[in-house]
Parts: structure tokens; C-alpha cells; sequence
């Protein structure tokens, strides 16, 4: 028998709008976790132990439920690419990886907090960067303020427009919550979205 609630541990606008297109009905929850990454901890390897601990976090307040949780970091050349902030080190940002290639380590795990089963993955995907001109970032900056997106790249906004191209299984995992492998899992546990 399936857990009986769906629950999103996230307080992401991007993660709850991605889950919407399932046509499920869910629950948020703030998983109020530590996100620091730890020493010598390599970027998928933070993002899955992130997406971990997002999940089972929010656990004893919903004993009978199926918890997604998911995080994303971005590196280049294997060294993290962090959220801006604000628009100066946006700047600083899209000026050191124009003409890169990206990678966007989107993890994914979901918990059944009744049966205590775990199913984790990561899903990459590769970003190359336009040679922007400072022109160009600047104007893109002041459109899309991509201050909360690692990388500086919004690609659902403006910032398909930054990029040259992009490789991955799963377009959505480059927003933030890769849909293919979250039906994959909530089939896995007895929720078929298809015909719930």
C-alpha cells in the first residue's frame, strides 16, 4: 500500500511549480537543513547527501508519507559554482565561466517515511555558456535577475539565452527537481501519476 501523503521538502518556487505539472496533490514542508557543503565533499556528492537529508528531515512530522527532497549545485571543472546573491557577484560570475562548460548536479531523493525506504540518484546536466560581452550580461542581469539560480543561469527565463547548449536526460532536472526519475521513484512506492 502506498504512503498516504506526498510531501515536497522544499521552499523553492521552482521545485513546486515543477511538481505541479504532475497533477498531484502535495504537501510543502521546510526542511530547515544545514547546506553547507563539507570539506573536500565533491559537488554530486554534496547535492545527493543534501537531497538526503532534505528528505528524511521533515520525517516525524509526516509519519505516513512519501518525502521528495532534492538540491542542486553547479561546478566547473569539479569546483562548485554557488547562487549569486545580488547583481555584482552575478557579474563576477557569468564573467568567469563565459565560454564554459557547466555542470548542474541535480540530486534526487525520496523517502517513505512509514517503510523507512530511500531511493536516491543524481542527474547531471552540462550547460556551455555563450562568450558573453559584458554588454550582454549586464542587460541579461537587469532582465532576468538570476540571483537565487546557481550559476547565474535561469534557463526556464532570459537564460536559455546565455547558454550555447545544454545536454541531460531530463530538462527539468535543470530547474531543479528531475520529473523522469521522481516518476520512476513514486512508481517504485505504489503512487503511478498516471493514473492517481
Amino acid at each position: 500500500m502506498a504512503a498516504a501523503q506526498l510531501v515536497l521538502a522544499s521552499t523553492s518556487a521552482y521545485r513546486r511549480e515543477l511538481l505541479n505539472k504532475l497533477r498531484v496533490p502535495f504537501t510543502v514542508a521546510a526542511p530547515l537543513v544545514d547546506e553547507t557543503s563539507l570539506a573536500g565533499e565533491l559537488p554530486d556528492a554534496a547535492a545527493l547527501r543534501l537531497s538526503v537529508l532534505k528528505a528524511q528531515a521533515p520525517a516525524s512530522s509526516f509519519p505516513d508519507a512519501l518525502i521528495i527532497g532534492s538540491d542542486q549545485l553547479a561546478s566547473l571543472d569539479g569546483i562548485h559554482i554557488g547562487k549569486p546573491g545580488n547583481h555584482a557577484s552575478a557579474v563576477e560570475q557569468l564573467r568567469s565561466i563565459r565560454g564554459q562548460v557547466l555542470v548542474f548536479h541535480t540530486a534526487l531523493s525520496l523517502y517513505n517515511s512509514r517503510t523507512g525506504n530511500l531511493q536516491s540518484c543524481v542527474v547531471p546536466t552540462t550547460v556551455k555558456i555563450r562568450h558573453l560581452t559584458d554588454i550582454q550580461i549586464e542587460h541579461y542581469l537587469r532582465k532576468d535577475q538570476p540571483y537565487d539560480c546557481a550559476g547565474s543561469a535561469r534557463s526556464e527565463g532570459l537564460g536559455i539565452a546565455i547558454m550555447e547548449s545544454m545536454n541531460g536526460e531530463d530538462p527539468n532536472a535543470l530547474v531543479g527537481l528531475p520529473l523522469i526519475a521522481l516518476t520512476r521513484m513514486l512508481y517504485n512506492e505504489g503512487w503511478d501519476v498516471l493514473t492517481r
